[in-house]
């Protein structure tokens, strides 16, 4: 399917698992402000995880104002009026990954433990599956315990570990791990069930 017949379902409303409202939709230039507020709220020793100085508003401002949907497409979850998750597709368009998307996800503390993240990243699957692509990977921090663990339970299996590979923005160094999922479906089952 094409990405703009998928951008009408939005926005969307979800109900979380404390039966909570949500409502979903993509990042738009207007979300400048909220968007880098919703940064700063994420605690210190969460953004050291985020490969971008997100506290800097040059960086959301460049995000905002230069959206390329196909490239990176942000769904927002909006809660209490503000923005309390986000959680990003990436695509490479050509090469040799064109047909794998990223994906990452960040919900803010007090709205943990509803099945957010969960709901995002479900999301991001649905969408990636509808446009084409046969495989979504997450990658992680080796610290990163709780996400590694919800990835794994939503079907995401270890595909490679490196120790003290990566650096956080302390320059601290890290474990990576990186998680993926199949997306393509096998054909002798196709069309059967």
């Amino acid at each position: 399917m094409s990405l703009e017949f998928e951008l009408q379902q939005y926005p969307k409303e979800i109900r979380l698992k404390d039966d909570s409202k949500c409502r979903l939709r993509p990042l738009r230039k207007e979300d400048e402000k909220p968007f880098h507020e919703f940064f700063l709220e994420v605690p210190e020793s969460e953004r050291m995880f985020i490969k971008h100085r997100v506290t800097e508003p040059d960086v959301i401002r460049n995000w905002c104002q230069n959206i390329d949907l196909g490239r990176n497409l942000p769904i927002l979850a909006f809660m209490d009026g503000k923005i309390v998750g986000d959680a990003t597709l990436h695509q490479q368009l050509g090469g040799w990954k064109r047909h794998v998307g990223r994906v990452s996800v960040m919900v803010l503390p007090r709205y943990r433990g509803r099945g957010l993240a969960r709901a995002l990243v479900t999301e991001i699957v649905s969408l990636a599956r509808s446009l084409g692509l046969e495989r979504v990977e997450a990658e992680f921090m080796g610290e990163q315990d709780a996400a590694i663990k919800m990835f794994a339970i939503m079907g995401f299996s270890n595909l490679v570990r490196l120790e003290d590979y990566v650096k956080d923005m302390q320059a601290i160094t890290h474990d990576y791990i990186l998680m993926g999922i199949n997306l393509k479906v096998d054909e002798e089952y196709a069309g059967m069930g």
